[in-house]
């Protein structure tokens, strides 16, 4: 009988053991996966870095500070981090040491991820990441600025307790996952929502008013996040869900195409997302109402279309546009689907703010190519060849032709700023260029 028994035993304690691993590899993967849904990569890595390994610069209003290390590395990264300190740090923004994190960190958003999540993201971080040894960067905000202490009032003050996110009762369950990757991991709401003068941001949740995701109310690194909510001029009210889910999949769709921080949001994370989660994505932001109802949608107008189709190219603004943007935008202003966005109605175009629209005309922008939109299309920058006066009249004839209805006008001066911002933020031997044209 016994020797029965061992062998017996000794299978089971075997088998036993494969399910532990086929567990914990199960575990890892969907950390991985929702780390992806966090878009962790696009900060914690600098350019030509190792994945994870912090040096990121970012620029605030009082100084340029520096993501971390989350690799498992035991001296310079995270290794020596329990779950506790590891959730501790996620959703309430305090690290290992009590300090209070910087929130560049997006832990308010962070505070509606669910514990069975965390716990995956933990098992992903400790085993499925390399560890790499670099030593964090100290941020390079001045003194008294850098002092920590009253990091932790202001996380007393506007950062929740951690509460994970609960739909509500009866709540269609792809609305709720929509609501749960929009407003916890994806942290939409970090660059999407305006904030306070006291940098948090207005609401973070719909529940909480009608800011939550209505764009941002100053520039991000010289770009400005546009408004999610159910808009008609400036917002999604005129996107269809496809529309949306085209664009969370490859970054372009009929009506725009990604530019700045978005860029990589697409290319780190949502491109990876499966195509339930993007369509819940794409429900829940559909299904937010507009901040302004009376707001006027857009409504096509070709007077300007066929001035130039005639040769009339007298408006202010017009003889640049054919000259530099015609031959891929088109005359129309129609674009080339999936290739080169429309301006004629493109939300960016009529954005109250227009200094998106100054930064890609200076610098240009990628369209990067993607899993399901491989292909990679480039604008070239034009700030190296034009004045300031000419950038501000091509901006102001794009926002006001083929009846787009943009409030602001753009001055000399506006272009200047941006052209100025940007110089100094990425000072690259390109953007230089920008500098030697007035």
């Amino acid at each position: 009988m016994m020797k029965i028994l061992i062998p017996a035993l000794m299978l089971g304690m075997t088998t036993f053991a494969a399910i532990a691993a086929d567990n914990d590899a199960g575990q890892i993967k969907r950390g991985e996966y929702l780390a992806r849904a966090g878009d962790c990569v696009a900060c914690h890595t600098q350019k030509g870095g190792k994945p994870f390994a912090g040096g990121l610069a970012m620029a605030t209003p009082i100084g340029t500070i520096y993501s971390t290390n989350i690799t498992p590395d035991k001296n310079t990264g995270i290794g020596d981090y329990s779950y506790d300190d590891f959730q501790k740090a996620v959703r309430h923004g305090v690290a290992k040491n009590g300090d209070t994190l910087y929130p560049a960190m997006p832990y308010p958003s962070y505070a509606r991820v669910s514990d069975d999540d965390m716990q995956a993201l933990y098992a992903y971080f400790m085993h499925g990441v390399q560890p790499i040894a670099q030593a964090n960067q100290h941020s390079d905000i001045p003194w008294p600025l850098s002092m920590r202490w009253p990091l932790a009032i202001w996380r007393g003050l506007f950062a929740p307790d951690v509460q994970a996110f609960q739909p509500q009762k009866g709540q269609d369950p792809q609305l709720a996952r929509g609501e749960y990757l929009v407003e916890g991991l994806g942290h939409c709401g970090a660059c999407h929502t305006p904030r306070s003068l006291t940098m948090q941001e207005k609401a973070l949740s719909d529940h909480e008013g009608s800011d939550y995701l209505a764009g941002s109310n100053s520039p991000i690194d010289g770009w400005t996040a546009s408004n999610l909510r159910g808009d008609n001029r400036d917002g999604l009210g005129r996107w269809s869900e496809d529309d949306l889910v085209q664009f969370l999949r490859t970054g372009r769709n009929q009506q725009t195409a990604v530019f700045g921080g978005m860029t990589d949001v697409i290319q780190h994370s949502l491109q990876y997302l499966s195509a339930e989660d993007v369509t819940a994505m794409a429900r829940y932001l559909k299904s937010l109402g507009a901040r302004d109802a009376d707001q006027v949608g857009f409504s096509e107008d070709d007077a300007v279309a066929k001035a130039l189709w005639k040769g009339d190219d007298s408006k202010p603004g017009a003889s640049v546009y054919v000259d530099s943007c015609a031959a891929c935008h088109k005359t129309d202003g129609s674009g080339y689907q999936r290739f080169f966005p429309q301006l004629r109605g493109n939300p960016v175009v009529l954005a109250d703010d227009p200094t998106s629209l100054i930064h890609i005309v200076l610098s240009g922008a990628t369209l990067p190519g993607v899993k399901d939109a491989p292909s990679t299309i480039t604008m070239p920058a034009f700030g190296w060849r034009l004045k300031d006066q000419q950038v501000a009249d091509v901006v102001n004839f794009i926002r006001s032709s083929w009846g787009n209805t943009a409030k602001t006008q753009v001055s000399a001066s506006d272009v200047a700023k941006v052209r100025k911002n940007m110089t100094e933020s990425q000072g690259n031997a390109d953007i230089d260029k920008l500098s030697q044209v007035k």
